[in-house]
């Protein structure tokens, strides 16, 4: 898996332009238009459900002693508002396939290194019997 890749707001437009045959900027409009919708019922401290997807709220987080790490400090953090979001069900389970792939990939990955190791390239012949002989 790679770390780091981002996906932009301008890749996801190019994307859904693409798939259903609106101009680029016709969909930088309607996607930029849900990204503002879905701030302002945020704003408003409504709950949104978005089925398959996840659930976006707004929860208040107390107020709390942190620490400086610093300089060891003791600070006081206000009481604030923050988004929260829990993925859905389906999407759940995408990321949890993700997981499954990458164990059956180095399942795979162990049992190929494995096998190489078991047939490095040196036959030896297997051990002699008995030395010496037992009729003489």
């Amino acid at each position: 898996m790679q770390q780091g890749v981002s996906v932009t707001k301008k890749d996801i437009v190019r994307t859904i332009s693409e798939e259903v045959g609106l101009t680029q900027q016709q969909t930088k409009e309607v996607v930029q238009k849900t990204f503002d919708a879905i701030i302002e019922s945020l704003v408003r401290d409504e709950r949104i459900e978005l089925r398959n997807f996840g659930v976006f709220e707004v929860k208040p987080r107390a107020a709390r002693k942190a620490r400086n790490p610093r300089t060891g400090e003791q600070v006081d953090v206000p009481r604030k508002h923050v988004v929260t979001f829990k993925p859905g069900k389906y999407m759940e389970a995408k990321v949890r396939a993700l997981d499954e792939a990458e164990a059956r990939r180095v399942l795979r990955a162990n049992q190929v290194n494995h096998a190489e190791q078991q047939d490095d390239g040196n036959h030896q012949a297997p051990p002699e019997g008995p030395s010496g002989r037992w009729d003489a």
